[in-house]
């Protein structure tokens, strides 16, 4: 590590590496269509690759509770970039040297989605260790990031494809892989933080997992994932097929203003952090999400189709962050495990928002209003769990029981 390297240099780092995730989780669902006409691959081929996506992080997840700590850190998180840049750039050549196409793709989402678990299990713990005073608002920060990056991806992919053409989509795999390759090699220098502090005793995981507060938490992460992945990955389809807009106009007023309003939300949020209590801020996010679904769904404009899509993002901006930032303070010296298993169940929605969207559409003649409007009970759920958390982080406890508890 060079000493002159400082926390805020491992800050930057995070935050491109939550820009590698944007990549690994956002560009493929832009060639979705592409692929699809290209492989001659079916409805159901295209929808698993989402699946999969999310479920190859979920094990990453679930492995992260245990082994990251083991391994260590940087060489973790340093691998983890490595794996995102070889299964980012293998989509330009492996899919077509393989007798199976869509086994070469399969083989390269398997890549960069272990990269993009990893990155995920450790970037959050990374940045809650560094020595920042306002917690929820570095996490709130950080998290803008996978927006800009989402951003970033679909701006500058669709401004690609209109110059040189969709035809030209390998080129831009490898470019795209050359960002977490550089990133890979910044984490070899910037200085990494113990979460638990040395003064503390780390959370058994055994007692993590009695807490019931925990178990509602992960309710709510499935749920925030599930949210967002549900009309995030399913957007740009979407407005091409339901909405009747072309490729570009669906990319830019869905896909990428969704990323936008989500970066907005978490950017606000990181600078009023102090103003807002987080529990309203969520309760209202909730809300506003299931309106923007029915908008989505039932508006007889594109354009207003497309605003529900839009403004969709900023709904589920603080879903994540939040959660996570609850956690840290309802369960301050849990540790890694603790962000592992949180991800999980984020990976877990990510994986089934999608995924009810697509299977749902499938089984009503292709009907992606349909998948979307059985998404709705996401943000439902999140609403109603919400309201359960008190405002310090913790379950609301049962009428008469608040005395016993203290």
């Amino acid at each position: 590590m060079n000493r002159k390297e400082n926390y805020e240099h491992t800050l930057y780092a995070s935050y491109l590496g939550y820009i590698t995730q944007a990549i690994c989780n956002n560009f493929v669902p832009l060639l979705f269509l592409t692929l699809s006409g290209q492989f001659n691959l079916s409805l159901e081929q295209i929808t698993m690759l989402t699946t999969i996506n999310f479920a190859v992080q979920l094990l990453v997840d679930l492995a992260g509770a245990r082994v990251l700590d083991l391994i260590g850190w940087r060489v973790s998180i340093v691998a983890a970039h490595v794996f995102a840049a070889a299964g980012i750039a293998s989509l330009a050549w492996l899919p077509s040297v393989l007798p199976d196409p869509y086994a070469g793709i399969l083989i390269c989402v398997v890549f960069y989605a272990i990269g993009g678990g990893i990155i995920e299990v450790l970037i959050s713990p990374i940045v809650e260790a560094c020595p920042t005073k306002k917690k929820e608002a570095a996490m709130s920060l950080l998290h803008s990031f996978y927006c800009w990056g989402h951003v970033g991806v679909v701006l500058l992919s669709t401004l690609f494809f209109t110059a040189f053409g969709i035809s030209r989509w390998r080129i831009l795999a490898v470019i795209w892989a050359l960002l977490p390759l550089a990133n890979a090699y910044w984490f070899t220098r910037v200085p990494l933080y113990p979460i638990v502090k040395e003064n503390e005793r780390q959370m058994p995981l055994r007692s993590m997992l009695s807490s019931g507060v925990f178990w509602l938490l992960m309710v709510i992460m499935v749920c925030a994932g599930a949210s967002e992945q549900a009309m995030s990955q399913w957007a740009s389809a979407f407005a091409e097929s339901a909405l009747n807009v072309s490729k570009t106009v669906g990319d830019l007023a869905g896909p990428l203003t969704f990323a936008l309003l989500m970066g907005t939300a978490r950017a606000f949020y990181g600078k009023f952090s102090d103003r807002i209590p987080l529990k309203r801020m969520m309760a209202f996010s909730a809300a506003l999400c299931i309106a923007c679904y029915l908008t989505a769904v039932l508006a007889k404009s594109p354009a207003l189709g497309l605003a529900g899509c839009a403004v969709c993002g900023f709904s589920v901006g603080i879903f994540w962050p939040g959660t996570f930032s609850i956690a840290a303070k309802a369960l301050p010296a849990a540790g890694t495990a603790m962000y592992a298993l949180m991800a999980l169940a984020g990976d877990l929605g990510c994986s089934a928002g999608p995924t009810v969207v697509g299977l749902v559409a499938s089984g009503n003649g292709g009907s992606l209003k349909t998948g979307l409007l059985a998404a709705l009970a996401f943000p439902a759920l999140i609403l109603a769990g919400i309201m359960t958390i008190r405002d310090d982080g913790g379950k609301a406890a049962p009428a008469g029981a608040a005395e016993a508890d203290r």
